[in-house]
C-alpha cells in the first residue's frame, strides 16, 4: 500500500495516457470518448494487463470522488429557476416515472418470470432505479448536443438520485419484514433516506450562498476557479464525514449558484478548463475497476436483469413524457439516454450484501456485472439516441 502511494503519480500518467490513446482509436469507429476511457480502463486493469491492478485502484478513489463532485456541480446548474419553471411539473413527472418504471418491470421480472423469492427480486428492483449520469454527461459535452431530450435530460438524472435511494430504503425495510433480517422499524428505513437528503441539501445550499457571496470578491478567473474548487472539495469532505450522499450535496451548491450568484454563469463555468484530464482519469479508473471475470457467474437472471431495467427506464421515461405533453423526441429516446449504471447502484449492492447475507452475493455479482455492460453500452446508445432525436449533428 505504502509502494503504492509512492508511485501514484506513475499510474495516474498510464491512466491518462491510456484514455487518450483509446479515445482516438474509438474515434475512428464514430464511438464517444468516453467509451474509449473505459477500454482502456479494462486493458490496463487486472482484467487483461494488470498494469493497474484491483489492489491500486482503491487508492485513486480521491480522483473519482473529484469527477463525481464536478460532474455534479454541473448538473445542479441545471436547475435554474426559470429554466425549471419552463419545464414545468412534467419533469418531476418523468424522474418519479422513469425511476419507478424500472423498479416496476424489474419486480415483476424477477417474481413471475424467474421465479425469485419477494425478498431478493424487491430489493435489485429498487437499485434497478439508479442510473449514473457521468458517462451521459460526457457525450452531451464531446457532442455538444442540444434540444429538448438534452434539456429533459439533465434535470431527470439530477433527481434520479434522490428517487432511488427513498425506493432503495423503503424497499430494504420490506424485504427485511419479510426475511426477519435486522430489527430496523419501517418507519426508520422509511424517513431515514429522506432525511439523509434533507441534510445534503441544507449542506449544498449554504455552501452555494458562500460560494456565490465570495465569487463576487474575487479577482481573475484563476482565483475563481480556485474558490471554486476549494468549495467542491470541502463539500465533499464534508458529506463523506456525515455519511450523505457528496452528489447531492454538489448539486445543490450548483443549483444555488445558478439561481443566486449574480455572475452565475461564470462561476458555474469557471472548472472547465481544469476538469478534462480529471474525467479522463475518473472513466479509465472506473474501466479499470471492471472485473469482467464476474459476468460467468451471473446466469439467467443477471442477464434478465439487465434486459428488463432497460425496458423499464424506456417505458416509465416515455410515459412520463406523454403526461408531460413532451416533445415527441423526448417520448421516443429519453429512455434510451438513462441506461449507464455505477457508482450509487454498486453502493447500494453493497448495503444490501451487508444487510442481507443470503442473498446478498448474488445480488452484488449481478449489479457488478451489469455495470460493466451498462457502462460500455450506455454511452453508445444514448449517442445514438440524440443522434436520433436531432441533436447531435449526425457526421460528429
Amino acid at each position: 500500500r505504502e509502494e503504492f502511494f509512492l508511485y501514484v503519480l506513475y499510474y495516474l500518467a498510464v491512466i491518462l495516457i491510456a484514455g487518450i490513446i483509446m479515445a482516438r482509436v474509438v474515434s475512428l469507429f464514430k464511438l464517444p470518448n468516453v467509451t474509449g476511457y473505459l477500454l482502456a480502463g479494462l486493458i490496463i486493469g487486472p482484467s487483461f494487463l494488470n498494469i493497474v491492478s484491483s489492489s491500486n485502484v482503491p487508492g485513486l478513489s480521491v480522483v473519482s470522488e473529484a469527477a463525481l463532485g464536478f460532474i455534479a456541480y454541473s448538473i445542479g446548474s441545471e436547475f435554474e429557476f426559470n429554466h425549471l419553471k419552463k419545464l414545468g411539473k412534467g419533469i418531476l413527472w418523468i424522474t418519479v416515472l422513469e425511476a419507478l418504471g424500472a423498479v416496476a418491470v424489474v419486480d415483476i421480472a424477477m417474481i413471475f418470470i424467474f421465479k425469485q423469492p419477494i425478498a431478493f427480486s424487491i430489493v435489485i428492483g429498487a437499485i434497478a432505479a439508479a442510473t449514473a449520469p457521468a458517462s451521459t454527461i460526457m457525450v452531451i459535452r464531446q457532442y455538444k448536443a442540444q434540444g429538448p431530450v438534452v434539456s429533459t435530460l439533465l434535470p431527470v438524472v439530477a433527481m434520479d438520485d434522490a428517487v432511488s435511494i427513498m425506493a432503495f430504503g423503503i424497499s430494504m425495510a420490506v424485504a427485511k419484514s419479510i426475511t426477519g433480517y435486522g430489527q430496523v422499524s419501517m418507519a426508520k428505513a422509511i424517513f431515514s433516506p429522506f432525511l439523509e437528503i434533507i441534510l445534503a441539501f441544507l449542506i449544498g445550499i449554504i455552501i452555494g450562498l458562500v460560494l456565490s457571496f465570495v465569487s463576487t470578491k474575487t479577482k481573475g478567473e484563476s482565483e475563481l476557479l480556485t474558490v471554486v474548487i476549494s468549495a467542491l472539495f470541502l463539500a465533499i469532505g464534508i458529506a463523506k464525514a456525515l455519511d450523505i450522499s457528496s452528489l447531492l450535496v454538489c448539486m445543490m451548491i450548483g443549483a444555488t449558484v445558478a439561481n443566486v450568484a449574480p455572475n452565475s454563469d461564470r462561476v458555474l463555468t469557471a472548472p472547465e478548463k481544469f476538469t478534462p484530464p480529471i474525467f479522463i482519469a475518473f472513466f479509465t479508473i472506473a474501466g479499470a475497476d471492471l472485473d469482467i471475470s464476474i459476468l460467468k457467474d451471473v446466469g439467467i437472471i443477471g442477464v434478465g436483469y439487465m434486459v428488463f431495467r432497460i425496458i423499464g427506464k424506456v417505458l416509465g421515461a416515455s410515459l412520463g413524457a406523454y403526461i408531460a405533453d413532451s416533445p415527441k423526441t423526448v417520448k421516443k429516446y429519453l429512455g434510451f439516454t438513462l441506461i449507464p449504471q455505477a457508482g450509487v447502484a454498486i453502493g447500494l449492492s453493497m448495503i444490501a450484501q451487508n444487510t442481507m447475507p443470503t442473498y446478498g452475493v448474488q445480488l452484488r455479482a449481478i449489479i457488478l456485472s451489469a455495470t460493466v455492460i451498462y457502462e460500455l453500452i450506455g454511452p453508445v446508445m444514448t449517442k445514438i439516441a440524440l443522434m436520433k432525436a436531432g441533436e447531435i449533428n449526425i457526421a460528429a
